[in-house]
């Protein structure tokens, strides 16, 4: 099963399998339903590998440790042989620090960060208060978190959603604002507005970072136009002609080339821009939280 589903955490499970020398029987008939489980025939019995959808759907009970591992913010699998629970795996969230660095200075910028995940309360919670995210919606089935992004931005918010999987897809086209990191999935990179190149989650600062630059060079450009426009297009019809002064025809066009000139090199300005991540975002600072603003950064199950 583990080598039919392909995941990282797949590999890892193989890996210790094969560093232990056990014994890896082939599995067939391998299926993957989302925020439910895996399940596939292996030696001929019916095997299936998956969280508390998983549970509610075959109508089983949970082993006694679980309520133990979930009081500790685990993520909790439980395996079943033909219906029946013969056993459950722990696993953890290791939280990135840049994910740390991101989230603090998206509350210095005022932007309040949302988690959306699938994990249990428990979990989203532990994690939620570790990375001091404002607000998290835990339990969220795939195809509910386009809906919470909609709750969102019914409130008011200006939304932009951070995804990479197939289950982000229609949240990410819902936001107003949708950001797919480079590694996920197609699906989800053609439901979104941006591509980040990587997947460090500072380069969502990168990004606003090169909106804010972008939207002063057109104001400044607008600007300089307007300017040109105001003072050469009368002095070139003759306004001042009553003086005696008359702008030649020769120099009006000189200076029209010379205003496309300067918005152009205004505009290639933007490329002294350093908008690597551990730049924007310094993995030493440690500014105080500023008050929010009613716009929020959706991360979903991106810990």
């Amino acid at each position: 099963m583990a080598r039919a589903s392909g995941c990282s955490e797949s590999a890892s499970a193989l890996a210790a399998a094969e560093h232990r020398g056990l014994r890896l029987p082939l599995a067939s008939d391998f299926t993957s339903s989302p925020a439910v489980g895996v399940s596939a025939t292996v030696d001929g019995r019916h095997v299936q590998v998956g969280g508390p959808y998983l549970l509610h759907q075959e109508g089983a009970t949970e082993l006694d440790v679980a309520e133990q591992w979930r009081a500790e913010g685990a993520i909790i699998l439980h395996v079943l042989l033909d219906g029946q629970v013969i056993g459950a795996l722990r696993l953890a969230d290791e939280i990135r620090s840049e994910s740390r660095h991101a989230v603090e200075a998206l509350h210095v910028r005022g932007v309040q960060v949302v988690m959306i995940t699938g994990d249990a309360e428990a979990v989203a919670a532990s994690v939620a208060a570790d990375l001091r995210i404002d607000r998290y919606f835990a339990g969220i089935r795939p195809e509910d978190k386009a809906d919470k992004v909609k709750q969102l931005q019914s409130e008011g918010r200006q939304v932009a959603m951070v995804g990479d999987g197939v289950n982000d897809a229609p949240a990410l086209a819902q936001a107003d604002v949708g950001i797919a990191i480079g590694a996920g999935t197609d699906v989800a990179i053609a439901s979104a507005g941006v591509i980040l190149a990587n997947d460090d989650p500072r380069s969502v600062l990168s990004v606003i970072e090169l909106s804010k630059a972008s939207y002063r060079k057109m104001k400044q450009n607008l600007w300089w136009a307007a300017g040109y426009n105001l003072i050469s297009v009368p002095l070139a019809a003759g306004v001042l002609a009553p003086i005696g002064f008359v702008l030649p025809m020769s120099v009006g066009a000189i200076l029209m080339s010379l205003s496309t000139i300067v918005v152009a090199l205004n505009a290639q300005l933007l490329r002294r821009l350093d908008l690597r991540p551990e730049t924007v975002v310094p993995t030493n600072s440690s500014a105080q939280r500023a008050d929010l603003d009613p716009r929020a950064a959706v991360d979903a199950d991106q810990h």
